[in-house]
This record gives C-alpha cells, structure tokens and sequence, in this order.
C-alpha cells in the first residue's frame, strides 16, 4: 500500500473513531440524565448494539434491569432550539486528534426536505439531532439554500419517511438495492428510520400497557429522550409509575421541568404526573414553577384540578396531610361554581377528619346540586354523627341497594334509629320497609335492635321472635341470647330460659344468673357504625306490663301466609286478612289490611276495620296512630272502654321507660276511671313515686301490692327502704 493512503486511512479511522466516541458519550449523557443510570463503558457499547463482557460475551442484562442507583447529577441535554449556540464537547480528550475538530460532513438533506414542506417541528429536531451527533456542526442559515438532491428516488425516500410510511420506506430501499447492487442509502436515513420505528414500537407497547417493554426500547434507543420527544418520556415515566418505580418516574418528570421549555407540554407533565405520583412527589415537581411574561405562576391553571386530586388523596389515605391552601381553594370552588363533586369531596374531606356539622352542610350541597348515593351515604353518616338516625334512615332508604357499603350504612341508621330512647315513633310503613331489608339483608345487629325496640313498647312476643332471628344469623350474638332469655322469663317460658342458660353455660355470666328479677336491657344510645355491636346499657325495673287487649272480632283460618297486597282486595276480604294477620303477629301488615277494610260501605265492617287497627298499632307501640284509629268508626262502650284502657296502659308505660315520671301517674290516674289498678301497674306507680322522691307515697303502694304476694312489688319495698336509709 502507498504511504499516502497509509495516512489517509489512518485519518479516516481516526475521524470514525472520534466521531463514534462523541456519539457514544451523547448516548451515555442521555441516558444517564433521564433513565437514572452512570452508563459504564460496557453499556455505552450495549446501547450502540456491540457491547460485549470483559469475556468477549455478549451483554446478558438489559439497561433498566439493574437495581436502582443513585441518579447522577449532570448538565441538561442540548435543546432541540434552533437559536441556541452549540456547547463544546467537554468529555472530549484534550489529546484527540486535529482532524477531529475539522468541520465534519453532515447529510443536510433532510434539513432541506423538512424546510421545504414547511415542518417547523420536524427541521427544529433535526437540527437538534445533528447537533448532538456533531458539535462543531454549525446549522445553514437558510436551510432551503442546502443544495437540493438530484436523486429523485431518494427524495421519495424521504418523503415516505416524512409521512410515517416506514414499512414502505423499508421496501422502498430493499427494492433500490436489489435494482442497483452496491447502492446505500444514507446513514442519516437508515438511523432516523430506526428512531421513528423504535417510536412506534413503543407507543404500541404503551398504548397496549406493555410496560417493560416501553422500558427495554427506550433503553435501546436513547436518542428518543430529549425535550423533542416529551410524548416519549411521558410515556416511559409512566412506565416506570406502573412498574412500582416512582423514583424513576419522578426522574423523567423531573427532567422535563428542569430543562424542557415548551409550556404547553410543561403544563401536561404536572397534570400526568399528578395521576400517577404521591402528593409529596408532586410538590417537589410543583416547585419547578416558573414565573411567567406578567409575573404569573405557570401552572397556575391547573391548580384548581391539582386542589381536588390532592383533597381526593388525603380522603383516600387519613395519615396524609395536605398543605391548608388547598382546602381553602375547593372551598372557594364550591362556593363560586356550585359543583356537587367539589362539595362532595368537601364532604368527605371533613367527614373523615371528625367535622361532621362542617361535612353535613357540604352533603346537603351536593345534594341539592344532583342527589346521588355517593352524597346521601356522607349526609347519613353526618346525621348518624349528630344522633339523627331517623332522618338518615329516610336519605339512604333510596340508595341502600346501590353498593355493597351503601348498603351497610343504610342498616346502621336503622340500627340507629331503634336504639333511640325514648323510642321512636315510627309509622307503620317505615317500620315495614326496615324489617323488610333486614330480612333480605339477614342483618343480626339491627334485628337485635327490633328486639330491644319490642320489648321498650311491651311486645315480648315479637321482641322473641327478633332476638330468635337474629341467633338464628349469628348464633353467637351474646346480646341478642341475653334479650331472648330476659323476654322468656317475662313470658314465663322456664324451659326456653332454662334451654338457652344451658346453651351459653360459661360463656355468659348474666344468662347463668339470670333471676326472678328480670335485668332489662335498654338499646344504645349511642350511635352504632356499620359492623359494629352495641354496647348494651343496663337498669332495673319491673317486670313488663301487658297492654294487649283481648281481641274479639270475625276470624279466619290462616291463610294469610303469603303477601298479597290489600289494596287489591275487597273490603270484606280485607278485614278478614287483617285479623289473620293479627293472629300470626304481623301487625304491620294488618293495619294496612284494616285500612283497606275501612272504606267498605257496611258500618260493622268499618267499625270491626277501625278496632283492628287500634290494636294492629298498639301491638307495634304507635299508641297515637291507636287513637285515631279508634276513632274512625263508632265503637260500642265495652270496646271504646279496653282500647282506652290500652292506650292508656301503653303512655303510662312508655312514659316511664322514657324517665318522664309525672307523665305516668297521670296517665296511670286517668286509666283508673276505666278499670281497677292491676298490680302490675301498682308496682310501676310505685317506681314512679321512687324516682320523684315521693318515698311515703312509693312504700304505701308497694305495701298494697305485696300485699297479694307480687314478687316485684316486695323487692320495691325493699328499694324505698335501701333510698330511706341511704344503703344498697
């Protein structure tokens, strides 16, 4: 070989050899700003497809399969701006060679083609591109200046690759090749072919949630991870979010914001960031802020959207604590733009941070704005915060099937509602559609609660049937066994009470004691949450006081097991089911029968109508539903005289359970213009008169009532003499 082409093969390699390292280092500096790797030599190779082991065998271990190291801080990447100068190569050897500073040949064809057709965007990345590739290149002040290709085919080549028609491309240059053995397309063609390929491969693989393979083609092609290519770095940042790596997603993030200009795509790296990083890591992006033209904030226009994602985080997690102004600023939305969502999340936001009266006034916003399960759960739950059970009952009755918790919230009102004391009154409709869904939803704890609100209105028969029902759904519902036992022994029912005391031997205490005199336990009053039992409050009294009346009116067979709808039958048919329905203790049902019964055109229907449902509602504790009852029909004297006597038992007695002491003497002293005092009712004005101190007036009727051997009324004896003396 000539010694002149000695040297000049020498320079070429030379030339190669400088140029491959620059190349190298670009693709290492990027990598490492944006991936969040120190790219070592070896992987410099990997990355441009010859890395090799010290061995000689090929790189096993992709890029983004290493643990994750510290991110190595270093300079941002050159910008694709036209207007800005070119930075020397600082990782280039002082001691490279002369021919590696010479102005480097640059296919500038591309630049021509795009400036040709106008693409501003696609001529700003190529200079960038080249730039990156050759430092000492300096871009043509007119790129339509740059001499025009005479290859007419490679001129079509480029603008298949313009127009995306990559598969096209590829065929476009096997055909050339084969056509003219020896030709080659330019290098700069083949490796933008190669990018604009790896860019669809891996938007296809983000589009279809293929993750790690987003992560190994960026890996592959590093060029892609510039500030011309954000729709790629998002799309690898979210990568990474979806890998459970938010380190590296806040890093792809966070190099957007520290060295990207465009405040558009600024503005949507928050707002894609936001739906997948913490709050704590979107504060650290949101400092990134810059200050606009008028002084603004940039982001400034999204912080009404960012206000409510991070209030619907902190609902989410309760141990996260979000910075005040932007609770203050969902406030302001609320009040200004009237959104049920912002005073729905308001809602939460304070329900869930112990400000109930603060979320029921929310609730009731969105409420008013478009009623919706979501805000009649948050209003219910506030209502049940504030001990207003039965007006919660009525908000979520709509929505209780709605969800699973909606479901569940709407038995805690119920639960709620019948642990009131005093109790409730209920009308029969809403007592109704709540046994309804307590049957469906075999719901024990508010199937307790029908217990213990049976037994406060002196219906032990149906407060029995209620404890049964709810062991029958959770046999080992200790307050519902002790309910079913203390109604037994009121009942009289020694083998029922004996059968359950042998059934709870050693698991209760109370059940095992149980005595001749009975331990009542009242409902809570307390509010009770979803899934949780209550705490059973205990007192004394006497034994419960009948208020039935002894029924006498048409009766039928029972043949009312089935639900019909009453308002489909006649009058004469209705009473009759009424008066099954009595005899099988569904008095709600009954009522309604009753009711229907009441338009008949015969008088003794009407009037036998109107004594049913005074009963039907005495046996379900509505004493002044009993009232009017009565009174929608003439009665005769014998009949107007019991359910007088009735109505009047069940004040007195309801009176007393809700502590209101004078009231029962006066009804029990308007009882007795109708009837002799039972002595029953005799030890109940004795315990009136103890809980107003009226001890001689107490002992007198006590001495009178155990005087006929009444248990209950020797131990109240027993109690003045202990409240006389000040002893237990």
């Amino acid at each position: 070989m000539k010694p002149s082409l000695v040297v000049l093969s020498l320079a070429v390699v030379a030339a190669v050899a400088a140029t491959v390292a620059r190349e190298r280092a670009t693709i290492q500096e990027g990598v490492s700003r944006v991936l969040g790797y120190s790219v070592p030599e070896g992987l410099q190779l990997m990355l441009l497809g010859s890395a090799r082991e010290a061995d000689g065998r090929p790189f096993s271990k992709p890029l983004f399969a290493q643990p994750d190291a510290p991110i190595e801080k270093t300079e941002r990447y050159q910008l694709a701006q036209a207007e800005e100068p070119a930075q020397p190569d600082t990782s280039e050897p002082a001691e490279a060679p002369a021919q590696a500073q010479a102005q480097p040949q640059v296919d500038e064809s591309a630049l021509r083609y795009f400036a040709s057709r106008g693409d501003q965007a696609r001529l700003q990345a190529e200079i960038s591109r080249l730039r990156a590739l050759y430092p000492n290149w300096t871009p043509p002040a007119d790129p339509l200046a740059v001499p025009q290709n005479s290859d007419s085919q490679l001129e079509a080549m480029w603008r298949l690759y313009s127009e995306a028609r990559y598969a096209e491309l590829r065929k476009a240059i096997a055909d050339r090749q084969t056509a003219e053995p020896g030709w080659q397309p330019p290098s700069d063609l083949l490796e933008r072919l190669d990018v604009a390929e790896a860019r669809a491969r891996l938007i296809n693989a983000s589009d279809l949630k293929q993750y790690q393979t987003v992560i190994d083609t960026a890996a592959q092609t590093p060029s892609l991870l510039t500030c011309s290519e954000a729709d790629v770095l998002w799309r690898v940042a979210e990568a990474f979010a979806k890998t459970d790596r938010l380190p590296r997603s806040r890093d792809a993030y966070l190099y957007i914001l520290k060295n990207c200009s465009n405040p558009a795509e600024r503005i949507a790296t928050i707002q894609k960031a936001s739906e997948l990083l913490p709050y704590g890591t979107m504060q650290e992006l949101l400092s990134q802020e810059r200050s606009g033209p008028d002084g603004g904030r940039e982001f400034e226009s999204i912080r009404d959207d960012l206000a409510r994602r991070f209030v619907a985080a902190a609902n989410d997690d309760l141990t996260l604590a979000i910075a005040p102004e932007y609770i203050l600023r969902l406030e302001q939305l609320a009040a200004t733009q009237g959104l049920a969502s912002d005073a729905l999340l308001l809602g939460w936001y304070d329900l869930r941070h112990d400000k109930a009266a603060e979320a029921e006034k929310w609730f009731r916003q969105a409420r008013s704005k478009a009623d919706s399960a979501d805000a009649s759960q948050g209003l219910a739950l506030a209502l049940l915060a504030r001990k207003a059970p039965q007006e919660a009952e009525d908000v979520m009755y709509k929505w209780r099937a709605s969800s699973k918790q909606a479901t569940e919230t709407y038995l805690a009102t119920t639960a709620n509602l019948l642990a009131l004391q005093p109790p409730p009154t209920l009308q029969p409709d809403v007592l109704q559609r709540i046994a309804t869904e307590v049957i469906a939803q075999r719901d024990p704890i508010t199937a307790q609660e029908f217990g213990w609100f049976a037994r406060s209105l002196n219906q032990p028969q149906a407060a029995a049937r209620w404890f049964e029902t709810a062991l029958s759904w959770k046999p080992d519902d200790e307050p519902s066994a002790y309910g079913l036992a203390i109604t037994l022994n009121e009942l009289r029912d020694r083998r029922g009470v004996a059968e359950i005391q042998r059934q709870w031997a050693g698991r209760s205490e109370r059940i095992a004691n149980l005595g001749e005199t009975v331990r009542t336990a009242l409902p809570p009053v307390q509010p009770v949450t979803p899934g949780r039992l209550p705490v059973q409050i205990e007192y004394e009294r006497p034994a419960a006081v009948t208020t039935e009346v002894v029924r006498r009116g048409p009766r039928q067979p029972r043949g009312c097991a089935t639900t019909v709808d009453p308002q489909k039958l006649q009058p004469g048919d209705a009473l009759g089911r009424g008066w099954c329905l009595m005899d099988l203790n569904r008095p709600t049902e009954a009522a309604s029968a009753f009711e229907v019964a009441l338009r008949s055109s015969s008088s003794t229907v009407r009037q036998e109508a109107a004594y049913g449902q005074s009963l039907a509602y005495l046996r379900l504790g509505l004493t002044s539903n009993a009232a009017v009852s009565a009174a929608k029909a003439p009665q005769t004297r014998q009949r107007a005289a019991e359910l007088q006597i009735a109505i009047l038992t069940d004040r007195a007695t309801a009176a007393f359970g809700a502590g209101r002491y004078r009231e029962t003497l006066l009804f029990l002293d308007q009882r007795s213009q109708f009837e002799n005092e039972r002595v029953d009712l005799m030890v109940l004005r004795g315990y009136a008169y103890m809980n107003l101190k009226m001890l001689n007036d107490a002992r007198r009727v006590f001495e009178a009532a155990a005087a006929t051997g009444n248990t209950d009324a020797m131990r109240g004896l027993a109690d003045v003499r202990n409240a006389r003396y000040g002893t237990k």
